[in-house]
Parts: structure tokens; C-alpha cells; sequence
């Protein structure tokens, strides 16, 4: 069974809108999360490593250029914020559509750092002495660099490089996610137009404690007629609080007689739901 009451919801047949909105947003998500990686990795990253390496002072000063890069970091990752957050609910009440928007703001933000990240590694300071610590004034005795310290060496390629690879792996995902939607969504606009459609009617709801979007999701049982008798289909809903389902409600069902695994569950629009059916 592949039929779910969110498909029915206004938005969730629109994937080419909803994709080119995406597209739309991640660019500019991309950029500014580009400069804050660059900013980043320059401004905070380049001091960090170092201090952590052979340069307690390194923030002394000589650091107006890497204050106004934490300057610029700040604005940067405030903007780049806001346009995630806009990717992330940009879209429907469909749950998978919101994972959608949750890895497609995840991959701009991987993307976006691998870039900016990549494009700062000719900049980054290189350390006074490589292999082992200054001197102290102390003993005069040069310490050996340690195992952290030669993975802190290598912090301007290891961050985008780890960066890229989470991008990587969240292309991946999102192809296999437009896929499987894709896939979805043919199969239900296959129905719509060939399947039988009958009046079911909901015979048991189940709220999940589950908000999206402010809207609640249930789980309903829905009773229609067939061929062969009465079937009931389990499936989800995400509907306004005060259209909530409850028992009784009539929905429309379509259905495929050669495959009972196919059955479409949307809103009756002439159906007036009773009312939300907990406290």
C-alpha cells in the first residue's frame, strides 16, 4: 500500500514547482554558506590552529585582519541560517517532503563549506616552525608535534575534504529520495486516472503525537467497498487542527482490482470532518 492522506494535501502535487523552489533557494544558501566557510576558516579556524600549534599569540596584534573576518563570519552564517531554515519548511505538510527540504538544506550548507573552505586553503597561515614547537624561553628545548598536532596541520584540506563528503553522501540520498518520490508519484497519478474510485469511510483514527507544521498527523483506518467485499486500508493524515478526521468521516478511495497493494487515500472535498478527536 502506497497510498497516504498527505498526498492530498495542496502543494503535494506540484513536485516540479516544489523542486524548482528548491533550486531556487539552494543557490543562494550555497554562496552564503560558501563566505561562511571561507570567512570561517580564515577568520577563526587559521588563528585556532595556530595557537594550537606553535603560536600562543597569534590573536595578538596582528589580528585586525582575522577580527574583521569574525565580523564577516557572523554576518555570513546569520544569512546562511535563514535561507536553511527557508529551504527546510519551503514545501508541503507531507512528512517526506520536509526530509526533502531537511537534506536539500543540509547539502547546501556541506556544499557551500567544502567550497568556501576549499577556495580559503591557499590563505591560511603557514606555522613558524613545522614538526615541532618553538622553543619555550624556558629550556630552549623544541617539543615534537604530536599525532593531534599533525591532524591539526592538515585542518586546511581536511575540512573541505570532509565537507565534500558529506555533500557526497547527501547527493546520493536526495537522488535516491527524488527517485523513490518520482516513482511515488506516477504510480498515484496512474490511479487517479485509471483506478476505480468508491467512498470510503474512516473507522478508526489514531493521533501520533506527531505536529507538522503546526498541523497534527493520524493514522486512519479506512473502510470502501470492492469486488471482493469490504476492504480497509490503514494509512496517515495531516490535516488543520479543526478538520482533524474522526469516525464516520467519508474520504475518497481509488483502487486497483489487480493489485491490492494499490490504493489512494485523499480528502472528500464534499465531506465535512467532525471535528478533532482528542482534547
Amino acid at each position: 500500500m502506497f497510498g497516504a492522506f498527505d498526498l492530498g494535501l495542496p502543494g503535494d502535487r506540484r513536485p516540479v514547482r516544489r523542486g524548482r523552489r528548491l533550486w531556487l533557494l539552494g543557490v543562494p544558501t550555497t554562496l552564503a554558506w560558501a563566505a561562511v566557510g571561507w570567512s570561517g576558516a580564515l577568520g577563526l579556524l587559521d588563528g585556532f590552529r595556530l595557537m594550537s600549534l606553535n603560536r600562543v599569540d597569534a590573536w595578538g596584534a596582528d589580528a585586525g585582519p582575522a577580527v574583521s573576518l569574525v565580523l564577516f563570519f557572523s554576518a555570513a552564517i546569520t544569512v546562511a541560517s535563514s535561507l536553511g531554515f527557508a529551504m527546510l519548511w519551503d514545501g508541503s505538510l507531507s512528512l517526506s517532503h520536509l526530509g526533502l527540504g531537511f537534506r536539500a538544506s543540509s547539502l547546501s550548507t556541506a556544499l557551500g563549506v567544502a567550497l568556501g573552505s576549499g577556495v580559503a586553503i591557499p590563505s591560511w597561515t603557514p606555522p613558524e616552525s613545522v614538526g615541532q614547537r618553538l622553543p619555550s624561553q624556558a629550556d630552549g628545548k623544541a617539543v615534537p608535534w604530536s599525532d593531534v598536532d599533525w591532524v591539526v596541520y592538515y585542518e586546511p584540506y581536511l575540512v573541505p575534504s570532509v565537507a565534500a563528503l558529506v555533500a557526497l553522501v547527501l547527493i546520493v540520498m536526495m537522488l535516491r529520495s527524488f527517485l523513490t518520490e518520482a516513482e511515488a508519484d506516477d504510480r498515484a497519478e496512474a490511479l487517479r486516472q485509471t483506478g476505480r474510485q468508491v467512498t470510503g469511510h474512516v473507522t478508526h483514527v489514531e493521533f501520533t503525537d506527531v505536529w507538522v507544521m503546526g498541523h497534527p498527523r493520524f493514522v486512519v483506518h479506512v473502510r470502501f467497498p470492492a469486488e471482493t467485499g469490504e476492504r480497509t486500508v490503514v494509512t496517515t493524515m495531516i490535516t488543520p487542527l479543526f478538520q482533524a478526521p474522526a469516525r464516520g468521516s467519508s474520504v475518497l478511495v481509488r483502487y486497483d482490482p489487480r493489485d491490492p497493494e494499490a490504493v489512494l487515500v485523499e480528502p472528500d472535498p464534499a465531506a465535512a470532518f467532525p471535528g478533532p478527536p482528542f482534547g
